[in-house]
């Protein structure tokens, strides 16, 4: 699978990451869907201290303790949990440090390849916040950082401050934001976006119809229900020999300068292959051009 260089940094990662998320609980799956994201070529994982409370992390270092130098290795940090499940968001210069060994420990690693603050306001101290990734790096266990944001607001703010590689951030087909407002701007920067939510809930992948039945009911961005399901009909109605909806969904937004990596979750080994398939198939500037054309060119209504 082609490696894409992460912004500035040193880091090579693959065109898909596997988004650990998705793995479950059982220790044996995660381990069985990590060891063959590996033989595909997908050497990019991406957790979050959040994640079932700390176990996804604890589940994914035990996968890796034996590959750990095969593997560009991201987690997230913010979300202060407390001992009754919920959580309060915490960008202190302090939790971070101090949660950052938390991370390490049950990830099994004496270092984070990219650290990602997970959100983020404009009211946030920023500053510290920074100062406390810089710490990080100087200190070696952590290599590079980025934040997880769709906020152009705060975005903006981590451009001109701070030395980020990555901007995590949700772009589809059906979600389009990111493209007139930040994509050119953190291009220009050399900083690398990370997406997520390309393949939109599964709406957009092989079984996207069944998918928006039961998860567009309500909508979705700024799409009724009955609009969503006509896109996506009209979406897969570009598709030609040996193409599938979550390979135009994948290479859609890859296209992108600034895009180096998508996120995308697997619950099976199927799953996994789909995606890391999806990226072997050809479609012609054309079809990409229908996209624009048939799905709708969002823009953010907040955080300006």
């Amino acid at each position: 699978m082609k490696k894409t260089k992460l912004g500035m940094s040193e880091l090579e990662v693959s065109q898909i990451a596997l988004g650990c998320m998705s793995l479950g609980t059982s220790p044996t799956k995660a381990s069985e869907i990590i060891d063959e994201a590996l033989e595909l070529g997908i050497n990019y994982l991406d957790t979050a201290d959040l994640y079932d409370q700390g176990v996804n992390e604890e589940i994914v270092g035990q996968s890796i303790k034996n590959k750990r130098d095969q593997i560009i290795l991201a987690t997230k940090v913010g979300n202060h949990l407390k001992d009754d499940g919920s959580w309060f968001w915490d960008p202190r210069k302090t939790y971070i440090k101090e949660q950052v060994k938390e991370s390490l420990r049950r990830l099994q690693t004496d270092y984070i390849d990219l650290y990602q603050l997970h959100g983020g306001t404009i009211e946030d101290p920023i500053d510290e916040t920074i100062e406390a990734f810089e710490d990080l790096v100087k200190e070696g266990v952590i290599r590079y950082y980025g934040i997880s944001s769709i906020r152009p607001n705060v975005i903006r703010e981590y451009i001109t401050k701070s030395n980020i590689t990555s901007v995590m951030m949700q772009y589809s087909m059906l979600d389009r934001r990111p493209e007139e407002e930040v994509m050119t701007q953190l291009a220009e920067h050399q900083i690398s976006v990370v997406t997520r939510g390309s393949l939109a809930k599964g709406m957009l992948s092989a079984k996207g119809p069944e998918v928006v039945s039961e998860k567009g009911k309500k909508g979705y961005i700024d799409y009724d229900a009955s609009t969503l399901k006509q896109t996506v009909e009209q979406l897969r109605g570009l598709l030609q020999d040996n193409q599938t909806l979550n390979g135009l969904a994948l290479q859609y937004v890859l296209q992108e300068q600034a895009v180096a990596s998508v996120v995308a979750g697997a619950s099976s080994i199927a799953q996994l292959k789909e995606n890391a398939e999806a990226l072997n198939q050809h479609f012609n500037p054309e079809q990409f051009a229908k996209v624009k054309e048939i799905t709708k060119a969002n823009t953010y209504q907040q955080h300006r």
